[in-house]
C-alpha cells in the first residue's frame, strides 16, 4: 500500500537544495510588494501563487526567470529578508523537515542599500527566529545557510570569502548557480581554490541544464563536495535491452566516491531535465545505490514540499518508509554540518522517527487484517 501524504508528512526529512528566494509564501510576496510599491502580476495571494506555478510550467525560460524578479524585489530590506527567512524555517518544520541547508545569492539583495554582510546577518537572524517559533510549536529543526555566487557574475571570490567569514555564524558552505551552458564552473576556479585552502565546504549546480562535462569539471577541476542536481549523470549509464547496466567511468567514479546528488524531481521536470517523475533518473540511480538525496529546489515556483516530492516518488516507484529513511540518512550524511551533529540527528531523530512510523504502520495493517 502506497504511503499517504499524511504518513510522509510525519516522517523526519532532510533537505539540502532549497532556494530562499524560491520558497516565499504568496501572501508574504503580496504584503512586502505593497510596502515598497512593487507591481505584481496579481495582488491576490491565491492568484499570485497560481501565476508562479503556471509561469514555471510554461516552458518559457524568460517567464520562469521573471518569477524570481518578483521574489528578489521584495527581499531588499533587512526586515523583509529576516521575515522571509523565518517563514522559510517554519514552513519546512511544518513539513517534517528536521535539518535544512537553504541557499541564496547575497549579491542579489543589495538594491536597498544593504551590504553583503548585512544580508547574511538578516538571514541568520530570521533563521534563528524561525527555529524558536518551530520549537515552541513542538517541531525541532536546524537550518543553515549556503551562500551562492552567480556563474555569470564576477563576485564568486567575494562570496566565497563571505562564506568563510560567517562559517561560525550559521553559514555552512558555498554554492554556485545560474546558467550552466557558456558559464562553466572553471571560470570561478580561484574561489574554489580559496575555499579548499580554508577547508570550507561547497556544492556546485552541475548536470542540470548541461551534461557530463559540467559534472566532470565540478568534480575534477573544482573539487565540489556535492552536485546540485547532477541528474545528467544518467547520460553516462547504459541500460541494455536485457536490463543489465553498464556505468561509464564518470558515473562509476560518482557512485564509488559517494558523491551526493542533490536531486529535485519536480523542478527537473519544469526545466526539461526529466520528462516525468516516472522517467526521472532518480529511479535508476536509487536502484544502483548512488548517493541520492531528494530536494525541493523552489517550493513556490514548483508548488511543492518535501512531503509532495517524496509522495510523488512513492507513487512512481513504490517506495516505502525504509526508502524514505535511506534518502534522509543519505542527505544527513552529506550535510555540511559537523560530523557529531550529523550523527546525533541520524541516531536520535531520523532513525527513531522512522522506527516509530514503521511500528505504527505494521500495527495498523495487523488491525486491518483482523477486521
Amino acid at each position: 500500500m502506497t504511503l499517504s501524504q499524511q504518513e510522509i508528512a510525519r516522517a523526519p526529512k532532510v533537505v539540502l537544495h532549497d532556494h530562499l528566494d524560491g520558497g516565499l509564501r504568496p501572501a508574504t510576496v503580496v504584503e512586502l510588494a505593497a510596502e515598497i510599491g512593487h507591481q505584481l502580476p496579481s495582488a491576490d495571494a491565491a492568484s499570485l501563487g497560481r501565476w508562479f506555478q503556471e509561469s514555471s510550467d510554461s516552458g518559457s525560460l524568460e517567464r520562469y526567470l521573471e518569477t524570481f524578479d518578483h521574489t528578489v524585489a521584495v527581499m531588499q530590506q533587512k526586515d523583509a529578508i529576516a521575515r522571509v527567512a523565518a517563514e522559510c524555517v517554519e514552513d519546512l518544520a511544518n513539513d517534517g523537515v528536521v535539518y535544512a541547508e537553504v541557499r541564496y545569492a547575497p549579491e542579489q539583495h543589495l538594491e536597498g542599500g544593504l551590504t553583503l554582510g548585512e544580508v547574511v546577518e538578516a538571514v541568520r537572524d530570521g533563521f534563528a527566529i524561525g527555529e524558536r517559533r518551530a520549537g515552541a510549536a513542538g517541531r525541532q529543526i536546524v537550518v543553515r545557510q549556503l551562500l551562492t555566487a552567480m556563474r555569470h557574475a564576477a563576485r564568486s571570490m567575494e562570496i566565497a570569502e563571505l562564506a568563510v567569514h560567517y562559517r561560525d555564524q550559521g553559514v555552512v558552505g558555498f554554492d554556485i548557480a545560474g546558467a550552466e551552458a557558456g558559464y562553466p564552473p572553471t571560470r570561478h576556479i580561484d574561489a574554489f581554490e580559496y575555499l579548499q585552502r580554508e577547508n570550507a565546504h561547497f556544492t556546485i549546480h552541475a548536470g542540470e541544464g548541461f551534461g557530463l562535462p559540467s559534472i566532470w569539471q565540478a568534480l575534477q577541476w573544482c573539487g565540489a563536495d556535492r552536485l546540485g542536481h547532477g541528474v545528467r549523470i544518467i547520460d553516462d549509464i547504459e541500460v541494455a535491452p536485457d536490463g543489465s547496466v553498464q556505468l561509464g567511468r564518470l558515473a562509476a567514479y560518482v557512485r564509488d566516491k559517494r558523491v551526493p546528488l542533490e536531486m529535485c524531481p519536480t523542478s527537473n521536470i519544469q526545466t526539461g531535465a526529466a520528462k516525468s517523475i516516472e522517467e526521472h533518473p532518480i529511479g535508476l540511480l536509487t536502484r544502483l545505490r548512488f548517493r541520492v538525496t531528494v530536494n525541493t529546489d523552489n517550493r513556490l515556483m514548483s508548488d511543492t514540499s518535501m512531503t509532495k516530492e517524496l509522495h510523488r516518488l512513492c507513487e512512481a516507484f513504490g517506495y516505502g518508509l525504509s526508502d524514505l529513511q535511506w534518502f534522509a540518512v543519505n542527505a544527513m550524511k552529506s550535510a555540511f554540518l559537523p560530523f557529531d551533529r550529523r550523527l546525533a540527528l541520524i541516531n536520535d531523530v531520523i532513525k527513531p522517527g522512522y522506527s516509530a512510523l514503521t511500528a505504527e504502520r505494521a500495527f495498523a495493517q495487523m488491525q486491518t487484517g483482523r477486521a
